[in-house]
């Protein structure tokens, strides 16, 4: 009951603190604020790029590899030099992998070439991207169909003249028609519609179906030269759910340093990319914004508790003769103490309130206004008030403590 007595009285006197001086008391909420504000709102914003980024980095696959040519780095020293020489994936590196592999779900071999025209009848799109993959594209990707199927064995053997499109060409060509057993022109090519990808929506790294037209391997040998580096060649490896993804990389490795024949002590003439190296830059990238949110942030808290801590000094010296009187009716020292420090954590918690309240309206005006959807988590939430609690402790202890040791006889006579 002396607890929330106590906050009681604290919420009373901060209110009569801001009502009684309300330019005083808001000018010196304003740093805290900001401070609240500025740091929830890099949080905020960090969280939500990191979690549509990671949503487009777990499309990969948390236990698929790639073979490439060129390394996923990132940085201003990039050894390019290194890599420039180096094959690329090749097709007969896939048929090797592909009878050798025991740990994969599934080996594929994919080429792409962007930036090409559909057309059908008197209707074309532009920017299309054309991927050509073997039969077991389904096994390595997550595919999800809004309309028809995935290309038969004997079609993907035989390179049957198969296509299936990305919801934006579908629509692009087709409007609202069902486009399934309808011919169109890709590449010079008169190919049937078999299957149309279920719509995604745009990703933070670009990585979408919508835009792109897949057609058997065996069909793009006809088309075009599929081991050229114009055409981007890599071999998806995805490894079976009951083996452990160290066991799968460390295995496709040895496989493919003995299809290349690779000495012994000989660095690979190959890249296993992997979704957690862009997770990890990821991360050391959103660290530094982090850590920058909070230097900016922390001057203006800092500010905001010097103004919160010269609030409760001349709080006390407004109440020094009712705090004589509180002691001399035999209230304890450490009473007085928790009364001002309460005081000063609730007003620090009106200034972060204001500052999440804030954010809370730019996170609407940012997913009303924009294709952008940003998220206010409740950890930032925590965090804010988290902030707020610890300033005000911080800036009303010393305020308080002289506060507990007024002689009663002194401060009445004040």
């Amino acid at each position: 009951m002396l607890v929330f007595r106590l906050i009681g009285e604290s919420f009373r006197f901060a209110w009569d603190a801001l009502r009684q001086n309300k330019l005083r008391t808001s000018l010196s909420l304003l740093g805290i604020t900001i401070g609240i504000f500025i740091i929830i709102a890099v949080f905020t914003a960090v969280d939500t790029m990191r979690n549509q980024i990671q949503s487009s980095v777990d499309k990969l696959g948390s236990n698929t590899l790639f073979v490439q040519k060129w390394p996923w780095l990132f940085g201003d020293n990039y050894p390019w030099w290194k890599y420039v020489n180096r094959p690329e994936p090749s097709f007969r590196d896939y048929l090797s992998l592909k009878e050798r592999m025991e740990s994969a779900q599934g080996v594929c071999f994919e080429v792409s070439s962007g930036n090409r025209t559909i057309k059908y009848r008197s209707s074309s799109v532009e920017g299309a991207n054309i991927n050509a993959a073997t039969q077991e594209y389904d096994q390595t990707w997550n595919l999800e169909f809004e309309n028809g199927r995935y290309f038969t064995e004997s079609e993907g053997k035989s390179g049957a003249p198969v296509c299936i499109l990305g919801a934006e060409i579908a629509e692009g060509l087709f409007g609202t028609d069902d486009p399934i057993g309808k011919q169109i022109k890709v590449m010079g090519r008169r190919v049937t519609v078999v299957g149309v990808f279920k719509k995604e929506g745009e990703d933070m790294l670009g990585m979408s179906q919508d835009k792109n037209v897949l057609i058997p391997m065996a069909l793009a040998k006809g088309i075009f030269d599929i081991n050229s580096e114009r055409y981007n060649p890599q071999i998806t490896v995805r490894g079976k759910e009951n083996i452990s993804f160290e066991e799968v990389e460390s295995e496709l490795q040895g496989q493919m340093r003995a299809i290349r024949r690779v000495k012994p002590g000989q660095e690979d003439d190959f890249s296993l990319n992997k979704t957690t190296m862009l997770s990890n830059q990821l991360d050391t990238m959103f660290s530094a914004i982090n850590i920058g949110g909070w230097i900016i942030g922390g001057f203006s808290i800092l500010v905001g508790g010097f103004g919160i801590a010269n609030i409760m000094f001349v709080s006390v010296r407004e109440r020094t003769n009712i705090i004589g009187i509180q002691k001399s009716l035999g209230a304890k020292s450490y009473f007085v103490l928790l009364q001002f420090i309460f005081e000063a954590v609730v007003l620090c918690l009106m200034g972060g309130l204001c500052g999440l309240f804030l954010v809370y309206l730019g996170v609407l005006a940012v997913s009303n206004f924009t294709d952008f959807k940003a998220a206010l988590y409740l950890s930032n939430i925590v965090l804010g008030i988290g902030v707020s609690v610890g300033i005000g402790i911080v800036s009303g202890f010393w305020p308080a403590y002289s506060a507990s040791k007024l002689d009663p006889v002194e401060a009445i006579r004040s």
